[in-house]
């Protein structure tokens, strides 16, 4: 478990949890956080990925299928012991998605409400066209794909901390790749509410088919900022209050 999930504030007495799942390139130390932001009723876990942090010496995942699994066996009696929430960011949609897909067809869980950040819809032509980049090998072509697949955002200028970057980044976008949302998967839609955020300044993303994706509400809500918006101490109450909202009206 402590693998796997970093919480910062464990919580015993919550009425739900927040699961959230990075972008590509990144670890827990973000997210994490938002656990001493939310209120008591919401406890936060930010999931890790091997090949960094506390995992650095494991090889990176290959395949989503891989990550799926662990997640939901690691994680699988917290999941049915209270009821459990999404938020995850670009890459981390993708990722957490795949999550929900697989718990609701496996096990019937569904979160009380998905929250989704700076990506295409999982059913989007815009989705598959990016799913089908081929990934270069040197550094400078590799800029140009975080720039695809993570929108605009500014890079690390320590030279360490770049390579260190870009290549976590590039595991995870190979990752990426591997994700397979099969149309039979899509015809199971969530009954739970859907939001989706993402950074004015940030490239366009076709959102509008998270819609089809669920017989409940989904509600779409742009904020000041380019790719990793969230980061903004503005943008990040906007969102913990938003979120905290959301979840306490759907439990």
């Amino acid at each position: 478990m402590e693998k796997l999930v970093a919480c910062v504030q464990k919580k015993p007495d919550a009425v739900c949890r927040l699961i959230c799942f990075p972008w590509a390139g990144s670890g827990t130390s973000q997210l994490a956080q938002w656990g001493r932001l939310f209120n008591d009723s919401i406890e936060v876990f930010c999931i890790r990925l091997p090949g960094r942090e506390t995992r650095l010496e494991e090889p990176f995942a290959k395949d989503m299928t891989s990550v799926v699994n662990e997640i939901t066996s690691v994680l699988l009696k917290e999941l049915k012991e209270k009821p459990f929430a999404f938020f995850g960011h670009s890459f981390g949609t993708y990722m957490s998605f795949a999550v929900a897909l697989h718990l609701k067809k496996k096990y019937g869980l569904e979160p009380v409400h998905l929250f989704m950040s700076a990506a295409h819809a999982p059913n989007s032509a815009a989705y598959l066209a990016v799913k089908s980049i081929v990934l270069p090998d040197g550094h400078n072509d590799l800029l140009a794909i975080m720039e695809i697949l993570g929108g605009n955002f500014e890079l690390p200028h320590d030279e360490d901390l770049w390579r260190d970057t870009a290549l976590t980044f590039k595991e995870d976008a190979k990752l990426f790749q591997t994700c397979s949302f099969e149309k039979t998967d899509m015809n199971i839609p969530f009954s739970c509410d859907i939001t989706y955020f993402c950074g004015s300044d940030d490239k366009i993303y076709d959102a509008k088919g998270w819609r089809e994706l669920t017989s409940g509400d989904t509600s779409f809500y742009e904020l000041p900022g380019d790719h990793l918006y969230l980061l903004k101490p503005s943008n990040e109450s906007f969102l913990i209050k938003h979120m905290t909202r959301s979840i306490e009206n759907g439990l």
